[in-house]
């Protein structure tokens, strides 16, 4: 048994001080992995359900095998393992700017990290996703102006509100056309926000995107009783 509260790991960034920690949850005895950016909570283990449906909604939308996808925000990983939990995938990148968040993965801190780095699919890739995405090379470090199948993103709470002024332009209609050319024809976009479906960036997404909606994910809120939601938008290139 795990102790009550543990800071397992706490560093300066660029973006602010950044800590990850574990909890045990008194009601189900389980350990909750929690991250902190400052004195916001960025997520928790607690609530996974809509960064999982990021993935799911996403796939299902694709057709056919050797599937190539890269994540946004790799977070606790919960994404980034429902991706590779369709057999369809035939490579992943996952982009995040925090080298730190990455070294908790590599070193096994939080619980789907080892499964994750030993992925012989899965590569884990330090940057800014944003500036990558209107740069010549891309994502891939080894591949320039590489195509992907999807593009799944969870990096800020939402479209209006972002972690870093510089995330802004990639939701407006120019962003959304660069990100696009880094798809393959019929590819998917997706897109993990925490507020309710906005309706003008559903707008700005048709003026993009051949197809779009937005889902929203139920799931329940031990901490304050009762259902939540997310958003999980989904745009057809």
């Amino acid at each position: 048994m795990s102790a009550r509260f543990e800071e397992i790991d706490y560093s300066p960034t660029a973006m602010g001080d950044i800590s990850l920690r574990r909890r045990r949850d008194p009601v189900s005895g389980q350990d909750v992995y929690e991250v902190k950016l400052g004195d916001e909570f960025l997520m928790s283990s607690l609530f996974t359900t809509g960064e999982i449906e990021l993935a799911r909604l996403g796939l299902a939308k694709l057709p056919g095998d050797g599937l190539d996808i890269v994540v946004g925000g790799l977070g606790l990983g919960y994404t980034a393992q429902a991706v590779l939990d369709d057999s369809r995938v035939r490579s992943l990148i996952v982009v995040d700017a925090l080298g730190e968040v990455i070294g908790w993965h590599r070193r096994g801190l939080v619980p789907l990290g080892t499964q994750l780095s030993s992925d012989a699919r899965c590569r884990l890739v330090q940057g800014d996703f944003f500036a990558m995405a209107g740069d010549s090379q891309g994502w891939d470090p080894e591949v320039a102006d590489r195509r992907f199948h999807g593009i799944f993103l969870d990096v800020d709470h939402a479209p209006d509100h972002v972690l870093h002024p510089s995330h802004a332009a990639l939701y407006l209609p120019a962003g959304l056309r660069r990100l696009a050319d880094r798809l393959h024809p019929d590819g998917v976009f997706a897109l993990w926000s925490n507020d309710p479906p906005d309706e003008r960036f559903l707008a700005v997404l048709a003026e993009v995107f051949t197809d779009s909606g937005a889902h929203v994910v139920d799931f329940d809120n031990p901490l304050q009783g009762g259902t939540a939601t997310n958003t999980v938008y989904v745009a057809r290139k």
